[in-house]
């Protein structure tokens, strides 16, 4: 189609702002960024819609317009919803470059738009292939009558014959046409997720082409658009300076099983529509999730600032019937602690987190969307803290252990996990036993971070561990002798006490520290504000003062028991 069509539009509520002589040029595509430098992400003709987000100051517009330009971009079309009119030096940057500018009312949604053009492009190029992308578009309605990725994916079989899957970056199958033939197996799911999310940190761009036990597949991402109903505004002011980091380990993504080299560009144009239109379930997927998360922070900052078990209860009774509709008698609860860091720290990793302990906490046998609607999910700074509501056990149940057990929890996510991480992030995850009552949250929470940290001491990318680890010590503390107390912590910290009384060194506050952050140089010195050699100068003085060695995993849960007892 041609950039003069869309002014032609009403409803998509274009207003030139320059480039009148470049409306000829030819759409082949949409995208939606806010990434300060998209290049990786452009293949040249697309219309591209932005909130502005990227923008703090006028010096920015200059790069971003070039960036475009360079990529061979079609238009640019820029929202009024975050800044109201669109500032002059984006007008005068895109004059520069022959870039024409649209203005987006603020009224209209860019999902709005990037349907249009889906639909016009694949119309224009062929009228079989338009056909299956208006179904599509059709079946993707929200409502009784809306289809879902199921249904486009059937469509996808029946029309263009492609068999074709939708998958979570954790290898779960969230959807599969029913032509598709049997279902992929966990192990290729696995595979499958591991060569996206791998392909992806490298900054590849797609569709990747991948073959599994002799069958070739071509991965293609799903990015969200932040456009959902709920999500808009908060996407607009998130998006600026986002890292790959920050999605790789939450976009889906579709396999097809075919070899997209061998394609013609009118075929990759439609997969690259279908994969916008899933997006849309996917925006509404995590709109949905809103009230859960907001349940989820309504009840952990009752936990956490100490809250009557009173005020505490009535907020489960109110989460209890959106998490678990139809259950008759009120759930059990476990909690579920989740911290991802990558080396330099510079990412937030609460987020992150939030989204892999919604999918994780999944039951990986499966399929959709909607088992995910029975999680609660809050971040906080860089850790993300789920409720996890169990069934109430039966009087005839017989003892044995229910709910999530660490061990299993990361058995068929690991891999790929691991290939997202890539060398320089890490997952650990803690789990907590199960309680019966609000006046077991806190402590829930507590023992699930202290599992957490259990599994940040063990080597490797993902780890876990859980409530049963921490038999021997954590659960036991309440009911230490107050001598045995005393004399395990006078042992180990009053070196260090009269150390610091002496010489202020501050060794005590600089052990605690370190422990909480897991033993990282980096982290711990940035949070202390010390240089790197002044923290290995004071955790040496602390292992020489008690013959303690920092680095032996023991050592440093002694230190943590004494400091908790005293």
């Amino acid at each position: 189609m041609r950039l003069r069509a869309l002014l032609d539009t009403d409803a998509l509520g274009l207003r030139l702002l320059g480039g009148d002589e470049e409306l000829d040029r030819t759409v082949r595509g949409v995208m939606t960024t806010d990434l300060r430098d998209p290049s990786r992400y452009l293949a040249g003709g697309e219309l591209v819609l932005t909130g502005l987000a990227w923008r703090r100051d006028a010096s920015d517009s200059e790069p971003f317009v070039r960036i475009l330009a360079s990529a061979g971009v079609a238009a640019l079309a820029a929202g009024e919803a975050e800044l109201g009119a669109i500032p002059d030096d984006i007008v005068e940057a895109c004059a520069r470059h022959r870039l024409p500018l649209f203005a987006v009312n603020e009224s209209v949604a860019f999902a709005t738009i990037t349907e249009h053009v889906v639909r016009q492009v694949s119309g224009e190029r062929a009228g079989d292939l338009a056909a299956v992308v208006d179904r599509h578009r059709r079946l993707m309605t929200s409502g009784p009558t809306g289809g879902g990725p199921d249904v486009v994916l059937d469509l996808l079989g029946s029309d263009l014959d492609l068999r074709a899957w939708v998958l979570s970056p954790a290898g779960r199958a969230i959807a599969g046409s029913s032509a598709a033939g049997p279902a992929l197996s966990g192990a290729v799911c696995a595979r499958l997720a591991a060569e996206h999310l791998a392909a992806a940190r490298t900054g590849r761009r797609g569709p990747h082409r991948v073959q599994v036990d002799g069958t070739t597949y071509s991965l293609f991402p799903i990015r969200s658009s932040g456009r959902g109903p709920a999500s808009a505004a908060a996407a607009a002011s998130t998006a600026a300076l986002r890292d790959v980091r920050e999605t790789v380990l939450s976009d889906w993504l579709l396999a097809v099983e075919a070899d997209a080299g061998d394609w013609p560009e009118e075929r990759l144009d439609l997969l690259q529509g279908v994969t916008q239109l899933i997006a849309v379930e996917r925006d509404r997927r995590d709109a949905a999730r809103t009230v859960r998360r907001r349940l989820a922070q309504e009840v952990l900052e009752l936990v956490q600032t100490g809250a009557a078990p009173a005020e505490i209860a009535a907020r489960l009774r109110v989460a209890a019937p959106v998490l678990l509709p139809g259950l008759g008698a009120a759930p059990h609860w476990q909690v579920v602690v989740a911290r991802v860091e990558w080396d330099g720290g510079e990412i937030e990793g609460g987020p992150v987190a939030q989204s892999l302990l919604e999918e994780i906490l999944v039951d990986p046998l499966s399929a959709g969307p909607e088992p995910s609607d029975r999680i609660a999910v809050a971040h906080t700074g860089d850790e993300a803290i789920a409720l996890v509501p169990l069934p109430a056990v039966s009087s005839e149940h017989d003892g044995s252990e229910t709910g999530l057990l660490a061990d299993s929890l990361l058995e068929s996510v690991r891999d790929p996990l691991s290939a997202g991480l890539d060398g320089d992030g890490r997952l650990t995850l803690g789990v907590s036993a199960s309680v019966h009552s609000a006046e077991g949250l806190r402590g829930a929470l507590e023992e699930a971070r202290h599992a957490r940290r259990v599994a940040a001491a063990r080597p490797g990318r993902v780890c876990a561990a859980g409530h049963q680890e921490l038999a021997s010590h954590v659960l036991l503390l309440p009911f230490v002798p107050d001598d045995v107390r005393r004399a395990f912590t006078a042992r180990l910290l009053d070196p260090l006490r009269d150390y610091d009384r002496r010489h202020r060194a501050e060794l005590i506050p600089t052990l605690e520290a370190f422990l909480d952050c897991d033993g990282s140089w980096t982290r711990c010195a940035a949070r202390l504000h010390l240089h790197v050699n002044t923290l290995r100068y004071r955790v040496g003085r602390i292992e020489q003062l008690t013959g303690r060695d920092l680095s032996r995993l023991e050592d440093k849960l002694d230190f943590f028991l004494a400091l908790r007892m005293s």
